[in-house]
């Protein structure tokens, strides 16, 4: 709900909450993207494994190994990370319970609760095996000179197998330019132990290699010399540190041939779909063997929106579109029996192969491998659960750090859904509609109640269109992917013939391109959740009441019917967007975490953008509630990433007149990135000019500094200070003075003390109803800059839980005293000020308590 009050009134000054870390800052160990469902033709992360429904009549899934599948997992959550004594004394513990267990029921074969007891032995071995597997890697993890060196920070030369592909990151917390993370095991450690030398040591230990863009070149199976200084990790992680480098990596040797042969191939899809849109040329690769390398954030963001994350990630999907291509094929041909299990083993190999055998593309195998035995044995699913409990089991076996792997979770929630949920739902649906239809929906339905709690947890935020989207994309999925894979075989003979079948495959991804643009862009397609212990308590309550009641629904064609009508509604018209933002909004201050995004009303759709904060879709969602469409003028206030990190999310689906920028190009990185999305999408860019003045719509403001700008740092250098506080960057922020329908708005960027005074130095009249405090209220302040101002409402943009201590108690304790009421984004969420009537009101969607 919304609230509203006048704003001339003192109040004190509101302190600031702690939530969770934005998912995208919390580990660097963490999946390439969150999977969220799949399409109706096959589980998010793996198939609708054995169709239920086309078993014999009465036939009852076999849910044996349910809970020693669920007692295995739960036991390596608690134990990953655990000293190997404690691990072992687990399993030892669990294993003399077992034995002792199952003597008493060998003894008692009368024994009224045999069955029970039989299900709880078995839990038991299955706790017992994890945890000798989790003693296993823990003592891998810990063995050898790496964790010891980690703790002194110690500085050493390494040699390295590359065990991944090499991801580019940038910070949205911190001012450091971009960086390469990549995982790699360390085989041989050379330290320097004064008098006595170097000291070789020859381990496997995994580590994460945090180096400059230069590590970009690695490739995955390469061995490379590194110098770098080793770090420390939490425990429960599956690294034993992190190494962090400012050296390029030192080429030892290739590839093996079959890896170089599977790099072939992906390059030759590349090159199949070289001459195709972008965002076409990004998703055929990620569809057909997860190669991610092309996919714009933009894309991915509303792919994130709209539930079809697991298009664009190794999952079961992909091998399931393949078997169910090749093995008809290979029928078709006259293969029977056996002979189709060697092929679907064949072609399981090769796509492991393919798309790099890493725990997520594993993991995809064996969701793969289920669909298997399912194609090739007639497709009994009373067998499907007992199959995705033993892949659990066998996966857990062979890497307890899964246990903790969102992507994992997700995997086995979603086909568990399928199996347990899609079945009755069909059923139900098939009373009224046609038996394919009612399998599309059912499918992609039960995935996304079984995932949704895991996604909030992971997004903060509920999707309300993904089930819609799965159905609407899920006939291109098959045609895409299958077209994909033809065009990478095909590159290897001829080019041109691949860049038809590039060309073919490229159609279907239009399609789904589409749904993801127009599904994001939705009012309500994604609505924020609360993730908290609470709010994922209540959230999985409501699905397991969804669960409980919703057959009953599916059931009966008029409360389905008006179901949907209920969620359109929402859909088009979200519940939130009935009080906020408000219909006579001025300004509005996006939440978007520990940034700036600011928006300026000029007329009815259209907006003049300050700064875009990190995060493009937080960015995005704000403008699209904010129904902006049209933005003649977008201010990028200076170049550091929580103030243009989003600027994606700004140019999505709206047209951009003008960029208009500080006359500091730097930090260089994020200042190039500018240049090339303005030549990309073909917007004008301009470097303000001291005190000019421009009228937009209803918005007329006058730019107040940089009146000067120091020496730009030589290339490939930061000039930022280790805090930041006090950087040039900072200091070079345009700094404006807004007007807009009677009211005044001062605009300060992230200005330091040092420009701060310089602006009051130039005598320029500072009075303003509503003060945008500089650097996200941080401690380095000038009080006589903020006096100046006279200022009825401050307003601070930060983020939840950010590592700056922003806002900073003694800036809301300036601000309080000078009688300034203050409101920021971390407590209150989006801030609103509106003038009605010359009433300077606020609103806000989350009040402060």
């Amino acid at each position: 709900m919304s609230t509203s009050s006048p704003a001339p009134q003192p109040a004190s000054a509101n302190q600031p909450a702690s939530a969770k870390q934005p998912a995208s800052d919390r580990s660097a160990s963490d999946e390439p993207s969150v999977e969220a469902h799949a399409p109706p033709t096959a589980g998010p992360h793996g198939p609708p494994i054995a169709e239920p429904h086309d078993a014999p009549a009465g036939e009852a899934l076999d849910v044996r190994l349910l809970v020693p599948a669920a007692a295995g997992w739960l036991t390596a959550v608690v134990l990953v990370g655990q000293r190997p004594l404690t691990a072992a004394l687990v399993s030892s513990v669990a294993l003399a319970v077992a034995v002792t267990l199952g003597l008493v029921l060998r003894n008692n074969p009368t024994h009224p609760r045999r069955t029970i007891g039989w299900a709880a032995a078995g839990s038991l071995v299955v706790i017992a095996g994890l945890g000798i597997a989790a003693a296993l890697q823990s003592a891998t993890l810990r063995s050898g000179p790496i964790r010891a060196l980690a703790a002194t920070s110690a500085t050493v030369n390494v040699r390295l197998k590359i065990e991944g592909d090499p991801s580019l990151r940038q910070s949205t917390t911190s001012r450091r330019p971009p960086y390469v993370v990549v995982k790699a095991t360390i085989e041989e450690v050379r330290t320097h132990s004064g008098s006595s030398g170097t000291t070789t040591t020859r381990i496997r230990t995994p580590v994460f290699v945090i180096g400059t863009t230069k590590w970009q070149t690695v490739r995955y199976g390469q061995h490379v010399e590194a110098t770098g200084r080793l770090e420390g990790v939490e425990d429960g992680s599956d690294v034993a540190a992190m190494l962090s480098t400012r050296s390029p990596p030192r080429i030892v040797d290739q590839p093996p041939w079959w890896l170089r042969a599977a790099e072939q191939v992906r390059a030759g899809l590349r090159k199949a779909v070289a001459d195709e849109p972008d965002d076409v040329r990004g998703l055929v690769p990620a569809l057909v063997m997860g190669d991610v390398s092309g996919v714009s954030a933009e894309l991915n963001a509303d792919f994130q929106t709209t539930g079809l994350t697991h298009l664009s990630a190794v999952s079961g999907t992909n091998l399931t579109l393949l078997l169910a291509f090749v093995l008809p094929l290979a029928r078709l041909a006259g293969v029977r029996a056996r002979g189709l299990t060697v092929v679907g083993v064949v072609m399981v190999v090769v796509f492991v192969i393919l798309a790099r055998p890493q725990p997520s593309v594993l993991r995809a195998a064996a969701m793969g491998l289920i669909a298997l035995a399912a194609m090739t044995s007639g497709g009994s699913g009373r067998r499907a659960v007992r199959s995705l409990s033993v892949a659990v089991i066998v996966l857990l076996l062979l890497d307890t750090a899964l246990a903790r792997s969102a992507g994992f979770a997700l995997s086995v929630l979603a086909t568990a859904g399928i199996v347990l949920l899609g079945p009755g739902w069909r059923d139900a649906l098939a009373r009224w509609l046609p038996g394919w239809l009612a399998d599309a929906i059912s499918c992609p339905l039960a995935a996304q109640l079984a995932c949704t709690p895991v996604v909030a947890w992971l997004s903060g935020q509920v999707s309300l269109v993904a089930v819609a989207a799965n159905l609407l994309a899920g006939p291109a999925v098959g045609p895409a992917t299958i077209l994909g894979f033809i065009a990478a075989g095909v590159a290897l003979l001829s080019t041109e013939l691949a860049q038809l079948v590039g060309w073919a495959a490229g159609w279907p991804a239009r399609w789904i391109i589409l749904v993801a643009r127009e599904g994001a862009d939705l009012p309500g397609a994604a609505n924020a959740w609360p993730a908290t212990v609470v709010g994922i308590v209540v959230l999985t309550l409501l699905c397991l009441a969804l669960v409980l009641g919703l057959h009953r629904i599916l059931a009966r064609p008029i409360a389905m019917i008006l179901a949907v009508v209920v969620l359109a509604v929402v859909v088009l018209r979200p519940v939130g967007s009935l009080g906020w933002p408000p219909d006579d909004w001025l300004f509005v201050v996006c939440d978007v975490g520990q940034g700036d995004g600011l928006v300026l009303r000029a007329d009815e759709g259209t907006a003049v953008v300050v700064d875009t904060g990190p995060d493009p879709a937080a960015m995005d969602r704000c403008l699209r509630d904010l129904g902006i469409k049209h933005i003649p003028v977008l201010v990028l206030s200076h170049f550091h990433a929580d103030h243009v990190g989003g600027l994606a999310g700004v140019l999505n689906g709206r047209k951009v007149d003008e960029i208009e920028v500080t006359p500091y190009f730097s930090p260089r990185a994020e200042y190039n990135r500018v240049v090339e999305f303005a030549a990309h999408h073909g917007i004008g860019l301009r470097t303000v000019t001291f005190h000019e003045k421009r009228v937009v719509g209803q918005l007329s403001w006058t730019t107040l500094w940089p009146a000067r700008v120091p020496a730009l740092p030589p290339p490939g250098t930061s000039s930022a200070t280790s805090s930041d506080e006090g950087s040039p960057e900072n200091n070079a922020s345009i700094a404006m003075m807004v007007e807009v329908a009677g009211l005044r708005i001062l605009l300060t960027g992230d200005l330091e003390p040092e420009s701060q005074r310089a602006v009051l130095a130039s005598g320029v009249d500072l009075r303003a109803d509503v003060l945008k405090v500089p650097h996200h209220g941080s401690a380095q302040q000038e009080p006589e800059f903020i006096a100046a101002t006279h200022a009825r409402l401050a307003l601070i943009s930060a983020g939840r839980d950010n590592d700056y201590g922003h806002p900073a108690p003694r800036t809301l304790e300036l601000l309080s005293h000078d009688a300034i009421r203050t409101a920021t984004t971390n407590i209150s969420g989006p801030l609103t000020v509106t003038n009605t009537d010359n009433h300077l009101a606020l609103t806000t969607t989350h009040p402060a308590p």
